[in-house]
């Protein structure tokens, strides 16, 4: 980003009505995953009462939304990186224009094609720990209920590990460096994309006993997902990567319903 367009950024202010776009997109998706997450439930284990689950995933969506926007937006601002759909959305700019930009049929080919080296990946090197998963004995949720979590993934997890999450290290990277290099958006993508396995992991082990292989799976398998979507975000913005993120989650939890 050149003198011009720093200066552009700061004198056009914060863009309030993108924040409100995206916090109200990102706390539809913690909303949407609730049927999954119910049906990933083990049979007789106790559930909370349905009003109560939507009551505390709107709570503490909507807190971890504003914050997540509301930082990402400013260090994207700052480091060039941009969410140019919900802009144009925002600034009623050229819709049709950001959605060239984001370039749509490359992100839904890479995303595609992160998902299915995902299954080669977990049938082939981590068999062993797939195998666990089946013996579990958790039931498989439902093509409709995959369906609805792959806009929490699109929407809610691209916001809080690309906008917020690598947004936020391109920012303190280049304070520290003093520069931008290729080199400090490598390293803040793929540090995003190993959180992005590590925050599986919670969720797995309600599953199965953390194990080595178990742990490595989860960081490769979705960290290797993580690293196009933060390749797309920096090249491409933010909206790139929610449509590979939603291509690669209707393959694996859509139509294979995992």
């Amino acid at each position: 980003m050149n003198d011009e367009t720093r200066t552009e950024v700061a004198r056009s202010g914060y863009p309030w009505r993108q924040f409100l776009n995206l916090v109200v997109a990102g706390v539809f998706g913690f909303l949407v995953v609730i049927p999954y997450a119910l049906d990933r439930v083990p049979e007789g284990a106790p559930r909370p009462p349905i009003p109560l689950i939507i009551l505390t995933s709107l709570l503490s969506g909507a807190v971890e939304m504003v914050i997540a926007v509301g930082v990402g937006l400013a260090a994207a601002r700052a480091v060039g990186l941009r969410a140019p759909i919900s802009q144009a959305l925002a600034e009623r700019g050229d819709v049709r224009e950001a959605i060239r930009r984001i370039d749509v049929p490359l992100a839904v080919i890479l995303g595609v094609t992160a998902s299915v080296a995902i299954i080669v990946l977990d049938v082939t090197v981590f068999r062993e720990a797939s195998a666990s998963f089946a013996q579990s004995g958790v039931a498989t949720p439902s093509r409709i209920a995959g369906l609805l979590a792959s806009f929490e993934g699109g929407i809610t997890e691209e916001i809080l590990l690309r906008l917020f999450v690598m947004s936020a290290l391109v920012w303190l990277l280049t304070r520290i460096s003093k520069r931008r290099p290729p080199a400090v958006f490598w390293v803040a993508n793929i540090v995003a994309a190993v959180l992005f396995g590590l925050l599986h992991l919670p969720a797995t082990a309600a599953l199965v006993p953390l194990t080595p292989l178990i742990v490595t799976r989860a960081i490769v398998l979705n960290g290797l997902a993580g690293v196009v979507f933060g390749w797309l975000y920096w090249r491409r913005g933010l909206e790139s990567a929610m449509v590979a993120h939603f291509s690669a989650d209707i393959v694996l939890h859509g139509l294979i319903g995992s």
